[in-house]
């Protein structure tokens, strides 16, 4: 009788071992039979492969080109009202500003202030914005925009005498600005890099 005890506890132990093989199979994987090295042609491929994604981060297809210029547009808006409002301030705008372009607007600020001049601008709207370029440096993907706009400028001194423009004359005024994102993070905001003309 206590022999059969022990096969039943035999078979227990066995199924009990099979189980976890199984769950462990099916968790770890199992061997294919390939441990070896990976051939030079197939490293090349997979090379290309990543190689031609990095070039076209996004695919930066008409989709993705039409949802940047909405945005750039916004952006353009904003860092121009922000730069001329009278607070001589950057608050707006510095999250969508790189550090080199943050620190020239910063240093016109403090130029403007230090001569006690305030800017009197009215953004009345961007006529068009196109891509001119794009392309990938290093680990960034940077696009130029070229920016058609019509604004009101003057600069006015501490006793609201006109220096420069005009408060009731409509200027067009042409830009070409260079945005920046990082193509390794899913981060979807771009910063401008620099302020071409």
């Amino acid at each position: 009788m206590s022999q059969s005890f022990e096969y039943i506890d035999i078979i227990l132990l066995a199924m009990i071992a099979g189980f976890i093989f199984l769950r462990l199979r099916g968790i770890l994987g199992k061997r294919t039979g390939f441990e070896g090295k990976i051939s030079r042609e197939f490293r090349k491929e997979f090379q290309k492969n990543i190689l031609k994604k990095k070039e076209n981060p996004q695919k930066f297809n008409e989709d993705a080109k039409k949802n940047f210029l909405k945005g750039a547009r916004i952006a353009y808006e904003t860092i121009i009202t922000d730069f001329s409002d009278s607070d001589n301030k950057l608050t707006k705008s510095k999250p969508l500003l790189g550090k080199k372009v943050y620190d020239q607007f910063k240093s016109a600020l403090a130029e403007r202030v230090s001569k006690g001049h305030f800017a009197e601008i009215t953004f009345i709207g961007i006529n068009s914005a196109s891509i001119k370029e794009h392309k990938i440096v290093e680990n960034d993907l940077e696009v130029t925009v070229d920016f058609v706009s019509e604004l009101i400028t003057c600069i006015r001194d501490k006793n609201k005498k006109i220096i420069s423009g005009d408060p009731e004359k409509i200027k067009k005024v042409y830009d070409s600005w260079k945005f920046s994102k990082d193509i390794r993070t899913t981060n979807p905001n771009w910063l401008l890099i620099e302020t071409i003309r």
